[in-house]
């Protein structure tokens, strides 16, 4: 968005048309646009509404209800954080005793969002001057959020009054295309962490596929999964890490309105853990893809009573189930029952499938070139079964594991 569209989306005649327009539906724009140009609206401002309108129904997955009065930017709301997510952000803030946040990077504010929310002070900066514009309407409400168009790194977070840093650099260029060198980050990932030494309460959002090697060991390092994806690792310091330095996973899952919630760490006695590997027992279970990435599956094995199918891969398999996590609590796994296992062979894992009438598959993979499409294609099943195929290595060797999805 430019600043011209902008300022006539925030005229008197634009912001009424964007809040009366209808729920947003594909299947409906071209005839809605055409409608409003016969009805004498500006083009452009028709096109910029309804490019709003379009955006806010995606908000909603990430931001709720909130999405409906915000906007956005199609870069902006791709690395806006997820409003379940930037809550727990404010919650470590003020459990840290923090009073004022800079959010460095504020983006389109959806953290600054929820840090004025819990009730503290934000000041907020972005180096683009629209999107410094957007989040100073999204953010509206909160009158203890503070809006300001500059670079965050050229503050004086002492005579501001901060006590607490907040910063998501930006992880593409403005082509879109991903940096993956933290040094070539805006602003650069070692730029913002040296502010610890100003302000020891730093926190910072980074992509989940950042690597162990090079990560402060005076942190904690979070990967954050939400109903089985994984949105984001943080990088947390001083007493924003209330337990320490290292490595952990949280574990989101929302389920009855509510959201369940499980923080997988090491512990000192868990550090070295080695454990076995052996054959395909009764149950299989998945370790949450936060555990995967923060290199906690042994953990995670330990934990369930058992072992590897392979050293190389995070399927842990046990010969009994687990039991139900405690309400309220996210499982750090998922489990199956497994129901057969044979060597992978594409005729004979036909031959099987037809057999039962199995004509829909689901096809979940770890250590193997196979993808689900290219399976699907080759085996041409049809039939009303249904069945979850398993592809993997166990021993070193490629295998199927015919499995059914435990009760969570």
């Amino acid at each position: 968005m430019d600043a011209a569209s902008l300022s006539k989306l925030l005229s008197p005649e634009g912001w009424t048309l964007l809040n009366d327009l209808p729920p947003y539906d594909e299947s409906q724009a071209m005839a809605l646009a055409t409608r409003l140009r016969a009805e004498g609206v500006d083009p452009d401002l028709a096109a910029a509404a309804l490019t709003q309108s379009r955006l806010r129904a995606r908000a909603r997955a990430k931001l709720g209800p909130f999405a409906d009065g915000m906007l956005f930017t199609p870069d902006g709301l791709e690395q806006a954080t997820r409003l379940t997510v930037a809550a727990l952000h404010a919650r470590r803030y003020l459990a840290a005793g923090v009073h004022k946040v800079a959010d460095l990077t504020c983006g389109l504010g959806a953290d600054a969002l929820a840090f004025a929310g819990v009730g503290l002070d934000v000041l907020a900066t972005d180096v683009d001057e629209v999107t410094a514009a957007l989040a100073t309407v999204n953010l509206r409400a909160f009158p203890e959020a503070e809006v300001r168009h500059g670079d965050g790194l050229a503050l004086d977070l002492v005579a501001e009054g901060v006590d607490g840093v907040y910063a998501d650099p930006a992880r593409r260029t403005r082509g879109g295309k991903r940096v993956f060198d933290p040094s070539a980050w805006a602003p650069p990932l070692d730029a913002v962490w040296a502010l610890r030494e100003q302000v020891p309460a730093v926190g910072i959002k980074v992509g989940p596929g950042i690597g162990h090697q090079g990560l402060p060991e005076d942190a904690e390092t979070q990967w954050v999964s939400l109903d089985g994806d994984v949105v984001e690792a943080g990088i947390w310091f001083g007493p924003l890490a209330p337990d320490g330095p290292g490595r952990t996973a949280l574990v989101l899952r929302t389920e009855d309105g509510g959201t369940a919630a499980r923080v997988v760490r090491p512990g000192a006695e868990g550090a070295d853990l080695n454990p076995d590997v052996g054959p395909v027992g009764s149950y299989l279970y998945e370790p949450d893809g936060a555990v995967v990435r923060a290199g906690l599956v042994a953990h995670v094995a330990a934990e369930l009573g058992g072992r590897l199918v392979d050293r190389s891969i995070a399927y842990v398999t046990t010969d009994t189930p687990a039991g139900p996590p405690p309400s309220g609590t996210a499982a750090p796994a998922t489990g199956y029952r497994v129901l057969d296992v044979m060597p992978f062979n594409l005729k004979r894992l036909k031959s099987y499938l037809r057999e039962r009438g199995v004509g829909r598959l689901t096809v979940k993979k770890r250590g193997t070139a196979v993808t689900p499409e290219q399976l699907r294609a080759q085996l041409s099943l049809t039939g009303d079964a249904e069945a979850t195929l398993v592809l993997t290595r166990v021993a070193g060797r490629q295998h199927v594991l015919v499995v059914e999805p435990l009760p969570r």
